[in-house]
C-alpha cells in the first residue's frame, strides 16, 4: 500500500519540512510505513513522486503544477534531498509508491497531471483487468490518450477527468465541480465491477487539486472494513521544535496551513484527526475544511460497524506535549449533512445520515471508534443539523 501526503497553505513551505526533515516524514514512511493494512508489501520502494505549484502565478510558466518522479526509492535520491531544500511551494503533493498493479516505471508513479490538475491515489481497484475495457471505452479520446502507464490509478485519474466538461481549462476549478467529478469517478467505478462481477473491495483514496482548492476520499468499498488510513492537521505554523520533531502550532483561530498525511508527520497525538472510512474531504480556496460522508451502497452511518482487516496494526509512537502551544479549547471541526443526491451509476444510494458523529479525535489508530461524549456538541448552522467537536480544523 503506497503512502501519500499534501499540504495547502497560505503561505508557500520548504519541502524538506514535508518531505525529508521530520523524523517520520513521507521519506521515512518509505521503509517504515507504521499504518499500511497490507503486511505483504512492508516497504514503499517502488518510486516515487512529488509535485507542485508556483507561489505566485507566472504566465510564463503557467497554471500546471511541476511534478518530479524517479523509480529510485525515495530514502536512496540525492536529487529529491537537494531539490527538497531549494523549493518552497503552497501546494504540494508527495507520493511514495508500492506496486499493486502495473510496472516500476516513472510512468507510473504518482501524482499525474493534466493541465492544471493534479492527482494521486493510495489503494488498488479491485480485480481492475475485469473492468479495463469499460474504462477506457468510456473515455475521450484526448484523455484516453493522454495515459503513458499501465497503472489502475492513472485509468482511474482519466475517469475523473471525464466527469468535468473542461478539463484542460485555463481558470481554476469551482471546489464543488472537483467533489461532484470525485464521487461520480468513485459510482462508475463501483459498478463497472460490481457488473463484472468484482467481490474484493476496492481502495479507494483519491486526492485531486487545481493548485487552488483539493479533494480527498477515503473510500472503501465495504460496508464492514476500514480504509487505508488517512489523516488530517491544521494550524498557523508548522514547526521543528527539535530535530526530527515537529508540530503543529495553534495561535489563534486562524487555519493557515492544512496538512492531509496517510500517516501522521509528528509524535504529536493532539496534531491529528482521523478521517472517517468513506468521507470525501473538501479543502477550498480561503482553506475551509468541509468533510461530506460518502452516501452510496457502502456507506455504514456507524463507525463501530467496521472491523479492522487485520488483527493486529502497528500504531506510531512518540512523546506527548503539553506546552500549550495549541489550545484545542476553541477549535472546531465542522461536518456537511449534505441532503443531496449523490451521483451513482447503475446503483441504488442508501438514505442520507444524520450528522456525522464518531469521528475519533487525537488517535494513529484509524480502527478506534470510541469518542469521548465530552468532545460532542451540537449547534445549527443555516437552518440545517451540525454536529461539531472540538479538533484541529474550523469550517466557515
Amino acid at each position: 500500500m503506497c503512502r501519500m501526503l499534501l499540504y495547502k497553505g497560505n503561505q508557500p513551505i520548504q519541502l524538506a519540512h514535508l518531505l525529508t526533515k521530520p523524523a517520520h516524514s513521507i521519506i521515512n514512511q518509505s521503509f517504515d510505513s507504521r499504518l499500511r493494512l497490507d503486511t505483504r508489501r512492508p516497504i514503499n520502494g517502488d518510486g516515487f513522486g512529488v509535485g507542485w505549484y508556483e507561489s505566485q502565478p507566472d504566465p510564463e510558466l503557467g497554471a500546471a503544477p511541476c511534478i518530479f518522479t524517479s523509480v529510485t526509492p525515495a530514502w536512496n535520491n540525492m536529487n529529491l534531498i537537494r531539490l527538497a531544500e531549494k523549493i518552497k511551494s503552497p501546494l504540494v503533493f508527495a507520493h511514495v509508491r508500492a506496486s499493486t498493479a502495473g510496472s516500476v516505471s516513472e510512468s507510473n508513479c504518482h501524482p499525474w497531471q493534466y493541465g492544471r490538475l493534479m492527482f494521486m491515489h493510495n489503494g488498488n481497484i479491485a480485480d481492475f483487468h475485469l473492468i479495463k475495457r469499460k474504462v477506457q471505452e468510456s473515455l475521450q479520446d484526448e484523455i484516453f490518450l493522454s495515459v503513458n502507464g499501465n497503472t489502475d490509478s492513472e485509468w482511474a485519474f482519466a475517469v475523473f477527468l471525464s466527469q468535468l466538461k473542461t478539463p484542460l481549462q485555463s481558470e481554476p476549478f469551482c471546489h464543488s465541480v472537483l467533489k461532484e467529478a470525485m464521487l461520480k469517478t468513485i459510482a462508475k467505478l463501483n459498478a463497472w465491477g460490481k457488473c463484472a462481477g468484482v467481490t474484493e473491495a476496492s481502495m479507494m483514496n483519491f486526492a485531486v487539486t487545481d493548485g487552488v482548492s483539493v479533494v480527498c476520499s477515503r473510500y472503501i468499498s465495504s460496508k464492514t472494513l476500514e480504509a487505508a488510513s488517512l489523516y488530517f492537521s491544521s494550524g498557523t505554523r508548522f514547526e521543528s521544535y527539535k530535530p526530527g520533531h515537529y508540530r503543529m502550532i495553534k495561535a489563534d483561530k486562524r487555519e493557515d496551513i492544512v496538512v492531509i498525511a496517510s500517516e501522521p508527520l509528528t509524535f504529536e497525538k493532539a496534531d491529528w484527526l482521523t478521517i472517517p472510512t468513506n468521507t470525501l474531504v473538501v479543502i477550498t480556496s480561503k482553506l475551509n475544511v468541509l468533510m461530506y460522508p460518502i452516501v452510496d451502497e457502502f456507506h455504514n452511518p456507524s463507525p463501530l460497524g467496521r472491523v479492522q482487516e487485520q488483527s493486529a496494526v502497528a500504531v506510531v509512537q512518540g512523546e506527548g506535549r503539553d506546552d500549550g502551544a495549541r489550545d484545542q479549547s476553541h477549535r472546531e471541526v465542522m461536518f456537511v449533512d449534505d441532503n443531496r443526491s449523490l451521483p451513482t451509476v447503475e446503483t441504488t444510494l442508501a438514505p442520507s445520515p444524520g450528522p456525522v458523529v464518531g469521528l475519533p479525535r487525537g488517535t494513529f489508530e484509524p480502527r478506534k471508534s470510541t469518542l469521548p461524549p465530552s468532545i460532542l456538541s451540537a449547534q445549527t448552522k443555516d437552518g440545517g443539523p451540525q454536529a461539531t467537536m472540538n479538533a484541529p480544523l474550523m469550517v466557515a
